[in-house]
């Protein structure tokens, strides 16, 4: 007896059904009556009427396509075609400032091509060299996004006076817009560092904060180096730019991102790339510089061991830091103010769902996204010019600068301290958290091998993130509001 309940039969069924409503409609629609005779064609009309009648119903307005000219807008479709024979103008968003209008740049299909591949690098180096590979790969698939031929996936759209919107606004632009550009992304990733971070060897070891703040003026020596670099040929450096530059010193990149996103939208994605490139290559940048500016004697320096942090000493650390920041500094209350808000989700200790979320599922959604967001704006007119160049060196020479200063003010302090403290914490000072602490902690073991300084060097590590944000701050109420 058949099984009626055999998913063969019922499949028999099923295509038998499909096979009769096609052939019923197909007979209905060539014997139905012809429909009521419509106004004569104009003469412009007639000749695609005529090309497409009989072949497809309805597609009047369509224009008459041979095989000979179907294959050929084939191959122009290809991104071979368009890598080899692009050739157009693009309005950027670049302000002239002397002329109060926008200004426009040719693009050619082989810049469009090199970005492509300039993407793929930067997917290599986060896949198989694990430089920041959770920001570095996003960014790179970004960047190749953004330069696909015909693709726009990272185009503005177009607006509609009617209904105040962007319409055909490609994937990339809505996750921009959405968080990018207004500094909604950066401002979720400080509340996910807030929530990761123990502020614990800071409040233990105070003094420790000075570190912090020393590693920043690496920032505030690269903002004056950058303003020099305007008497190169073909450079051009405003000083909100060259804030937006100065900044990787502080290797943090949301707050890169932040300060970028305030005052110079256009060299985004230059700034972020650079800042996070340096933040993955923390290993190989600062040890050199340490070793170089300290004696074995000095890196042989034992601290002691830091104390125990009471649960309401670190409650009450956010709730004061962030008020400092509301009374001092409003510009960095933003940032600082979310760092602190996820720091308290950690500490409080009733609302563990909530910092769980914050530093994993939260952590990890806004930085694909926001990673995605910054590799759009890797295009040709953005990417490729004499100031990307300068803006890398100048990311280097301030993250550089920032290392040997942190190193410097250690040392110069133990002039002063009874108990010494070990000069190779300074290089933490920089916000790398925590791979700028355990470089420190790495040089020292070098040394010797029983002087852990990981915790130690945590002080002035946690100190420099915050030490960026006010940074960051007063750059941006000096020159953006």
């Amino acid at each position: 007896m058949l099984n009626k309940k055999d998913p063969v039969f019922i499949t028999k069924i099923c295509l038998l059904i499909l096979i009769g409503a096609f052939v019923f409609s197909f007979f209905n629609a060539a014997f139905s009556p012809p429909a009521q005779a419509q106004s004569s064609p104009s003469s412009e009309e007639l000749p695609s009427i005529r090309n497409l009648t009989g072949i497809i119903p309805n597609s009047k307005d369509l224009p008459h396509v041979s095989l000979g000219s179907f294959f050929k807008n084939i191959a122009k479709s290809t991104g071979i075609y368009a890598f080899i024979n692009n050739y157009w103008e693009k309005e950027t968003t670049i302000i002239d400032e002397a002329t109060g209008r926008y200004k426009t740049t040719w693009i050619t299909g082989w810049k469009e091509l090199l970005m492509v591949l300039i993407g793929f690098l930067v997917i290599y180096l986060g896949a198989a060299k694990g430089f920041e590979p959770l920001l570095l790969i996003p960014i790179g698939f970004g960047v190749v996004f953004a330069n696909i031929p015909f693709a726009g996936m990272g185009e503005q759209g177009v607006w509609n006076d009617t209904l105040k919107i962007w319409e055909h606004q490609g994937f990339l632009n809505i996750i921009y817009n959405a968080g990018v550009g207004n500094e909604f992304f950066p401002l979720l990733i400080f509340v996910g560092i807030g929530a990761m971070t123990d502020f614990g060897p800071l409040i233990a070891n105070p003094k420790t904060a000075i570190l912090g703040a020393a590693a920043q003026f690496g920032v505030f020596a690269t903002l004056f180096f950058v303003s020099l670099a305007n008497f190169l040929p073909g450079v051009a450096f405003n000083l909100k730019e060259a804030c937006a530059v100065s900044i990787i010193g502080g290797a943090d990149g949301p707050t890169t991102i932040y300060i970028a996103a305030k005052l110079a939208p256009h060299l985004m994605a230059t700034v972020a790339v650079a800042a996070y490139s340096y933040m993955a290559l923390v290993p190989v940048i600062q040890p050199p510089i340490m070793r170089a500016l300290t004696s074995q004697k000095e890196r042989l320096i034992r601290m002691r061991q830091l104390r125990s942090v009471s649960k309401t000493e670190k409650i009450a650390f956010p709730l004061v830091v962030f008020a400092l920041a509301i009374l001092l500094i409003p510009a960095a209350a933003p940032l600082i103010g979310c760092l602190m808000f996820g720091n308290f989700l950690r500490e409080i200790g009733v609302v563990d769902r909530l910092s769980k979320t914050a530093q994993n599922e939260l952590m990890n959604i806004v930085s694909m996204f926001l990673s995605l967001g910054v590799g759009s704006q890797m295009t040709p007119e953005k990417f490729l010019s004499s100031s990307s160049l300068i803006i890398v060196v100048m990311g280097l020479v301030a993250f550089c600068i920032a290392t040997a200063t942190g190193v410097m003010v250690a040392k110069f302090m133990n002039l002063f301290l009874k108990e010494k403290i070990n000069p190779l914490i300074g290089s933490a000072g920089v916000s790398a958290v925590p791979m700028a602490a355990r470089v420190s902690n790495k040089v020292g073991l070098e040394s010797d091998p029983g002087n852990f300084l990981l915790m130690h060097a945590m002080g002035p590590n946690v100190a420099g993130v915050i030490g960026t944000a006010i940074a960051a701050g007063v750059m941006i109420a000096v020159y953006g509001m």
